[in-house]
C-alpha cells in the first residue's frame, strides 16, 4: 500500500461508527446466508418448536434493527458523537473486539461441526451456542464502539427514546405476522391478485386464473399467491419505517404532508413492487425454469428487498424540501469514494447482500451469480481510484502460490454424487444467454470476488484482529483466515487458502499480492470448471 493510503492520525469520533456498522452488517448478511442455505433443521422435529420459531424470527428482527440504527445515528448525531468521542479515548477497545470475534466463533461452531447434516436432533445444544454467541458478539460490537460507562452515562438523556425506537423496529416482524390474516379478506387479496393478473396480461401471454383459490397459470405453470407472498410484510415494514422516521425527525418534518402524501405513495409503491416481483417470477417459471420460480419465494429476500425500499423512501424524503419546515438535516459528510476504510469494507457488504438476494432467487447455488457480478462491479467502481493506487507490481511468488491453491482446490473436490446441479438449468438457456452467463460468472469469480474478499479479510480484518504483541501478527492471520473459511462450504480447504493468501500479503506487506494470488487460484478453478462443465466448483 502506498503511503498516501496510510492513516497517520486518529479518525474523528463519528468515523469510528463506520467500520463497526459495516462489519456488523456484513456479519448479519453472512448469518443469513448460512442460516438459509447451510443449516438443515425442521422446527417440528427439534423438540423445541417455540425456540426454533423464535430463532427464525431473530433474523428478520436483526435486518430491521440494522437498517434503522443508521437513521437513529443520523437523527441524534450529538448523542452518538459524545459516546464515540469517549470511546476513542478509552483504552482496551481491542478486548471488546476479541469478545465480538469469540461470540461469532461460538455462533458458527454448530454449523462447522454439522458439516451439512440435519441439526434437528442436536437443535437444543445448537440453540444455546447461537444465542450465547449472538449475545457475546453483540456486546463486543457495542463496547468496541465505546466502553460500558460511556453508554450508561449518555443513555440517561436520550437512551429511553432510542431504546423505544429500536424496540419498535424489533417488533416489526411480529406486526407483519399479525396483519397476515388481512390476506384472507376478499378486498386486499383480490386486489393484489388482479394487479398481478393485469401485469401479466401486458405480456400478451394466455393467462388462466382461479380468483377464488388465488391461483393463476401460463402454459401449464401454476402458482398460488399465499400469505407469505402477499406483500403485507413489506407494507408493514414500510409503514413502521415511516412512523419511526416521523418520530425521529418530528421537529423538521411537515407531518401533515408526510402522512397525506408520502405514506400513501410509499405503501402503494410497496404493494406495486410486490406484484411486479410475483409477475416476474411467473415469467421466469414459464420461460426459464419452474424450479427457479417456485424456489424464488424466499421470505428473507422479501425482507431485504423491502428494507431497501424503505431506506430509499427515507433518502427521497430527505431530498425534498417541500416536506420540511426547515432545510432537512444534511447527510453525514461525503468523500466516501476517497475513504480507504470504506473501500475495504463496503464492497464486501454489497457482496454479501447481493449473494443473499441472488441465492434466494434460485434453487441451485451459482445460477444467479451473474447478478452478483453486476453488483460487485457497482460496489467497487466508486473506489477505483483508491484501488489503482495500490502496489500492483508483478510477484511470481504470489502467482505461484495462487496456482498451487487452485490446484489444491480442484484436487480435493469431493466426488460428485451425480451430474453437476447447474447442468440442467444452464441447458435451458439459449446459446447467447449461456455465453453471457459464463462470461459474467468467470469475471465475477476471477476478477471481482478476489479483490473484494482480500480487501476485507486481509486488508481490514487481519489488521484489526492482530494484537500489539510479537505474536499478534499470527493471531490476526489465523483469525481472519478462519473468518474467511466460515463463509465457504469447504471449511478445511478454504482455511488453507486463506492462510496462503495471508502469508503472501505479509511477505512484502502488499495487499495487491494477496489479491493476485487469489485471482490466480480462482482462475485455475474456473479454467477447470469451463473445461469439464463442472460449474458448481466455482
Amino acid at each position: 500500500m502506498t503511503a498516501s493510503l496510510t492513516r497517520t492520525s486518529p479518525p474523528p469520533p463519528h468515523r469510528r461508527l463506520l467500520p463497526v456498522a459495516l462489519v456488523v452488517l456484513a456479519e448479519l448478511l453472512a448469518v443469513l446466508l448460512v442460516h438459509q442455505f447451510l443449516l438443515q433443521f425442521e422446527c417440528r422435529a427439534t423438540g423445541a418448536e417455540a425456540g426454533c420459531t423464535a430463532l427464525k424470527g431473530l433474523v428478520a428482527r436483526g435486518i430491521v434493527v440494522a437498517a434503522v440504527l443508521p437513521m437513529i445515528a443520523w437523527a441524534r448525531p450529538g448523542l452518538f458523537g459524545a459516546i464515540l468521542a469517549e470511546g476513542q479515548a478509552a483504552p482496551g477497545a481491542r478486548r471488546w473486539l476479541w469478545l465480538h470475534a469469540l461470540g461469532l466463533a461460538i455462533f458458527f461452531l454448530p454449523v462447522i461441526l454439522a458439516q451439512g447434516r440435519d441439526l434437528s436432533p442436536q437443535f437444543a445444544q445448537a440453540l444455546v451456542a447461537w444465542l450465547g454467541g449472538a449475545a457475546l458478539a453483540g456486546l463486543g460490537a457495542l463496547f468496541w464502539l465505546a466502553p460500558p460507562a460511556a453508554w450508561a452515562r449518555h443513555a440517561r438523556r436520550d437512551g429511553l427514546a432510542v431504546a423505544a425506537v429500536v424496540g419498535l423496529a424489533a417488533l416489526v416482524p411480529d406486526l407483519a405476522q399479525r396483519i397476515l390474516p388481512i390476506w384472507n379478506w376478499e378486498g386486499p387479496s383480490l386486489a393484489t391478485f388482479r394487479l398481478v393478473e393485469g401485469l401479466l396480461h401486458l405480456t400478451g401471454l394466455p393467462i388462466e386464473t382461479d380468483p377464488a383459490e388465488r391461483v393463476m397459470g401460463i402454459d401449464g405453470f401454476w402458482i398460488r399467491i399465499a400469505q407469505a407472498c402477499s406483500g403485507l410484510e413489506g407494507i408493514a415494514l414500510v409503514a413502521v419505517f415511516g412512523a419511526l422516521y416521523a418520530a425521529l425527525f418530528r421537529d423538521d418534518l411537515r407531518l401533515g404532508r408526510f402522512v397525506l402524501v408520502v405514506m400513501p405513495l410509499a405503501l402503494a409503491a410497496s404493494w406495486l413492487l410486490n406484484a411486479v416481483r410475483i409477475a416476474i417470477l411467473v415469467l421466469i417459471g414459464v420461460h426459464v425454469s419452474p424450479g427457479l420460480a417456485v424456489n424464488g419465494f424466499h421470505s428473507y429476500a422479501g425482507w431485504l428487498f423491502f428494507t431497501l425500499v424503505a431506506l430509499g423512501m427515507v433518502a427521497v424524503m430527505q431530498a425534498v424540501p417541500w416536506l420540511h419546515r426547515r432545510p432537512a438535516r444534511p447527510a453525514p459528510a461525503g468523500g466516501l469514494a476517497r475513504d480507504w476504510l470504506a473501500a475495504r469494507i463496503l464492497p464486501f457488504v454489497g457482496f454479501m447482500l447481493a449473494s443473499l438476494l441472488a441465492a434466494a432467487l434460485a434453487p441451485v447455488p451459482g445460477l444467479t451469480f451473474p447478478l452478483v457480478t453486476v453488483a460487485l462491479a457497482a460496489a467497487v467502481w466508486p473506489f477505483r481510484g483508491l484501488y489503482a493506487r495500490m502496489d500492483w507490481r508483478a510477484d511470481p511468488v504470489a502467482l505461484g502460490a495462487g496456482l498451487a491453491v487452485g490446484v489444491m482446490w480442484v484436487a480435493l473436490l469431493p466426488a460428485a454424487a451425480g451430474p453437476d446441479p447447474l447442468t440442467a438449468p444452464l441447458a435451458l438457456l439459449p446459446p447467447a444467454g449461456l455465453a453471457l452467463w459464463a462470461v459474467l460468472r468467470v469475471l465475477g469469480t476471477v476478477a471481482l470476488a478476489p479483490l473484494v474478499e482480500e480487501l476485507f479479510f486481509r486488508g481490514y480484518l487481519q489488521d484489526r484482529l492482530s494484537p500489539a504483541a510479537p505474536w499478534g501478527r499470527w493471531v490476526g492471520i489465523l483469525a481472519a483466515s478462519a473468518a474467511f473459511a466460515a463463509l465457504h462450504g469447504r471449511w478445511a480447504e478454504a482455511l488453507a487458502a486463506g492462510l496462503v493468501f495471508a502469508l503472501v500479503r505479509d511477505r512484502r506487506g502488499r495487499l495487491g499480492d494477496a489479491v493476485v494470488a487469489h485471482m490466480a487460484a480462482n482462475a485455475t478453478v474456473a479454467a477447470w470448471a469451463a473445461a469439464t462443465g463442472q460449474w458448481s466448483a466455482i
